[in-house]
């Protein structure tokens, strides 16, 4: 029943991806653009072959490439691929077909062009959110289908997530830019301030946590094994952001604000919470970058605790020593000072004052 069951999905759907796909195919030929390569009926049926209802398997390389293509010519043509994959994402009500939308916008994250990035992370244009509207999403056509749906209601989450992270850190978090500029994007992690730094910090443990909550794997599915390793990869170079952030934070620990160090400490213990969800890597290489990403988390969160408990400490001395001065205020408030009256102080007060730790990199 279950065999039979694949076969009638695999068989409707692809007469209607050959359905669409030859009207479409029809109508760029009768169009007097179609000479054009990057025409707009060239451009309905490029989507229609990336994102069709095969429930099984990723959309193809060949014509994910062509879609990124449209990124290499005008902000108009960028802009009429992005609102047309949205569109199709936004208005198909097939799982598979939804499935492969966000592989498009994926790849579109992690290898499309300078333009082509910067229509996905204006739209839509008015208010520029990029909200996918895909948390309610079921397609009960078919036993796949409703399995599939809970992985777009995640991997749409997930995708809003990437790129939300991605604009608090300026650049689209693991595209080929980002790995081009490693330099230039450590001398800005330098010249942070401590507050924006912990923002971004929060960011990146927040879209670790997003990847912790994705739906059960369907072994033997090539579609969701796409899925996985587009995540897999972001995962590696969420750990390296990180990472390099709190490296940035070990040279900052002295002259943090106690605000600062509250929070800094609490995305440490959100992060330590996703070690046992997170993807796993099969390159020893990278499993050994993981683990030593873990040493580290350990490591710094021990030293900021450290920190924020001596901190803490001196704000218990100064609320204590503020308590003494509005005890002596209140016993002697009747006394008026005039300019020929001294004024002597303790000197263990001052020295417990000017003990404190500065907060001088809020």
């Amino acid at each position: 029943m279950g065999r039979q069951t694949k076969l009638k999905d695999l068989l409707m759907g692809a007469i209607k991806d050959k359905a669409s796909q030859s009207k479409a195919a029809i109508l760029s030929k009768l169009n007097t653009d179609a000479c054009s390569p990057l025409s707009s009926q060239s451009l309905h049926l490029t989507l229609l072959r990336a994102t069709t209802h095969d429930p099984f398997s990723p959309p193809p390389a060949k014509h994910l490439a062509t879609l990124l293509s449209f990124g290499h010519s005008s902000r108009a043509t960028a802009s009429a691929a992005i609102e047309a994959l949205m569109d199709r994402l936004q208005t198909t009500q097939n799982s598979s077909v939804a499935l492969k939308c966000l592989i498009a916008v994926h790849h579109i994250v992690k290898y499309g062009s300078f333009i082509l990035q910067d229509q996905l992370s204006v739209f839509p244009s008015a208010g520029g959110r990029n909200y996918l509207k895909l948390s309610n999403f079921r397609d009960n056509s078919s036993p796949i289908s409703w399995d599939l749906s809970s992985w777009v209601r995640w991997y749409g989450q997930y995708v809003e997530n990437l790129i939300i992270t991605s604009r608090y850190l300026g650049f689209f978090l693991g595209s080929n830019s980002c790995i081009a500029d490693r330099g230039r994007q450590e001398e800005r992690i330098s010249a942070l301030m401590n507050t924006d730094l912990v923002r971004e910090t929060e960011s990146l443990v927040s879209l670790m946590e997003e990847i912790c909550r994705r739906p059960e794997s369907l072994n033997g599915n090539r579609l969701v094994g796409e899925i996985l390793g587009l995540v897999g990869q972001d995962q590696i170079a969420t750990v390296n952001e990180v990472s390099v952030r709190v490296n940035e934070f070990g040279e900052r620990l002295s002259c943090m604000s106690f605000g600062d160090s509250v929070e800094l400490l609490s995305a440490l213990k959100r992060s330590e919470d996703c070690k046992e969800r997170l993807v796993t890597v099969s390159s020893a290489v990278k499993s050994d970058l993981v683990e030593r990403f873990w040493e580290l988390m350990r490591e710094m969160k021990g030293r900021v605790g450290n920190e924020k408990d001596i901190k803490e400490g001196g704000k218990l001395v100064v609320m204590a020593v503020r308590r003494d001065s509005v005890g002596e205020s209140a016993r002697f408030g009747d006394r008026v000072l005039k300019s020929s009256d001294s004024v002597r102080f303790s000197s263990g007060r001052l020295k417990v004052r000017f003990n404190l730790p500065m907060e001088l990199c809020a």
